[in-house]
């Protein structure tokens, strides 16, 4: 009876602060979640635990503000080419070597945090959009399909688009919820996705958005050069925290 409330306050802290974290940052709910539960469940389990409140917390992070249609219409090719790729690359998820991907992940995300934090906000001209949003799309796509995390190369390139920040925070849901669903349905077609966690996966959402509606409130107090270091911080935590598991 103990360590069924153990493990159900435990279940419940975590998506809090996981909740918390993705408010404030746009991003990072599945990889606060999956470090703090790897004592606890295995990988399989978690991931599958993950994937109602991965979804859910993204689908309101792009609907919770008034651009989701600017957004949409400015991001769909990049969008269609993360489906393509990632419904071509879902395989690797289960063949790649996860250690490997990880560790080169994380890296890359120390080195774009590290060198965002010390240099300028690189900047991608309009022109250039048409041609690079579906290039980046489809790189996205491949690192999902073996890593099965989402961030690079979109999140530093949305960021170079120059969108306020609440707007950065909408389309980085936009790319998320389309990453999940993309991932997940390609897991199914390889036979590679776990439904046993699927029960408690809808139980953890109520914490997840109670902790995602507590983020947001922290973001809207706080000013854009402070949110800009916290999601870079955030960034270059994630590839630390990559680097150290695929170690470990």
């Amino acid at each position: 009876m103990n360590e069924t409330i153990y493990f159900y306050g435990l279940l419940a802290g975590v998506f809090l602060l996981a909740g918390v974290v993705k408010g404030v940052t746009g991003m990072g709910l599945p990889t606060v979640a999956m470090g703090l539960l790897g004592g606890a469940l295995s990988p399989v389990a978690a991931a599958s635990m993950l994937f109602i409140p991965t979804f859910v917390t993204n689908a309101w992070q792009l609907l919770s503000g008034p651009s989701v249609g600017q957004i949409v219409r400015r991001l769909w090719p990049m969008m269609l080419a993360v489906v393509i790729a990632t419904l071509g690359a879902a395989a690797l998820l289960v063949r790649v070597d996860r250690d490997v991907s990880r560790a080169a992940l994380g890296v890359a995300l120390v080195v774009y945090a590290g060198y965002a934090l010390l240099a300028p906000v690189l900047r991608v001209p309009a022109r250039r959009e048409r041609w690079l949003g579906p290039l980046v799309g489809a790189m996205s796509g491949v690192v999902t399909g073996a890593t099965g995390v989402f961030v690079m190369p979109a999140v530093p390139y949305l960021q170079s688009l120059g969108l306020q920040r609440d707007e950065l925070v909408q389309a980085l849901g936009l790319a998320f919820t389309v990453s999940t669903i993309s991932l997940t349905t390609g897991l199914v077609l390889h036979g590679a996705f776990g439904v046993q966690q699927l029960g408690l996966s809808a139980l953890a959402v109520v914490p997840s958005l109670a902790g995602m509606w507590l983020g947001q409130v922290i973001r809207q107090r706080i000013s854009a050069r402070v949110f800009r270091a916290c999601f870079l911080g955030f960034l270059l935590l994630l590839g630390l925290e990559l680097v150290l598991r695929s170690c470990w």
